[in-house]
């Protein structure tokens, strides 16, 4: 039996400011957009970026205080999977691909990090952390023992 993958990794820059909804039980979440950049050679032969913009929904009880971060510009990591949705309108199929956070990791932002000196790594998971997939530390093993040159004497050496 064959096993399905759906899981997506991205890192990007927001393309604009990420909006807080909320469903109808009350739960909020968070709708942003990212613009993830590749490299493509123009007609004339030389290279420039050609953005690809992905939408994403992030539900997590933490989205109502991490959206004042996720600003236009801002750089994040996702994780998350892919979820289409399809609806009808105007008597026409419609159908969009969304990316469902499960991670999403703040990186530097708009300014690149530079008006606070550096950059900046926050992650949010919505997902309760799983114990039986935290590595678990080794013990830390003695260093070995290993005479230096100093410990040798000339008389010791066979050649």
């Amino acid at each position: 039996m064959a096993t399905d993958i759906n899981s997506v990794v991205l890192v990007g820059r927001l393309s604009r400011d990420a909006v807080l909804r909320y469903s109808a039980s009350g739960s909020g979440f968070l709708s942003f957009t990212i613009a993830v950049n590749k490299a493509k050679r123009k007609a004339d032969g030389s290279w420039g970026d050609e953005a690809s913009f992905i939408d994403c929904v992030y539900f997590g009880q933490n989205s109502q205080s991490i959206s004042q971060y996720l600003v236009k510009g801002k750089q994040v990591a996702v994780q998350g999977e892919l979820r289409q949705s399809k609806w009808e309108s105007d008597g026409q199929q419609r159908s969009r691909v969304d990316v469902v956070v499960n991670t999403l990791s703040l990186l530097s932002g708009a300014n690149q990090g530079q008006s606070t000196g550096g950059r900046y790594s926050s992650q949010f998971s919505h997902r309760p952390p799983n114990p039986m997939m935290e590595p678990q530390a080794a013990p830390a093993a003695p260093e070995p023992q290993v005479p230096g040159p100093e410990s040798f004497e000339d008389d010791s050496i066979p050649f």
